[in-house]
């Protein structure tokens, strides 16, 4: 069945194949057709491979340099620690930034008589608690993800 589904295509595109004509007018506008027209030019342009290959394009190339096993455990272990360390910097900062936010929300200002003047205070609080948070999902997830 897949054979004749590759026939099919493969003569699909043979028969789908057409010439391209590039005008350009007077003003300049360049004008593409598939009918030919006086002052147009005939384009040549090589046929896409519409047929997808079977060979995994994961692999890498003969000459791409190997890394041996030790020196890679030792990369790794340094990736590692660099994103303990930050988790531990970000996990730090939520905390003040929580902190700052409990003090925030606890205080009002004699100039916040508008409520929306106080949650415009207080707003900005409130995203740096969430982009540290998202920051630490990040790191977590990364570090689950290494080997």
């Amino acid at each position: 069945m897949r054979a004749v589904l590759a026939v099919i295509l493969v003569l699909a595109v043979a028969h789908a194949k057409a010439d391209i004509y590039k005008k350009v007018d007077e003003d300049g506008r360049v004008t593409y057709s598939n009918v030919p027209s006086k002052g147009a030019q005939k384009l040549n342009l090589e046929p896409l491979n519409t047929v997808p290959s079977n060979k995994p394009t994961t692999q890498s190339p003969g000459n791409f340099p190997k890394v041996d096993t030790e020196t890679q455990k030792s990369r790794d272990n340094v990736r590692r620690q660099i994103l303990e360390n930050e988790l531990a910097q970000e996990m730090t900062q939520i905390d003040d930034a929580k902190k700052a936010l409990a003090e925030g929300e606890a205080t009002r200002l004699g100039s916040e008589r508008n409520y929306q003047r106080y949650l415009d205070r207080i707003q900005p609080l409130k995203d740096a608690v969430a982009e540290h948070q998202k920051n630490i999902d990040a790191l977590k997830e990364e570090l689950a993800g290494l080997r």
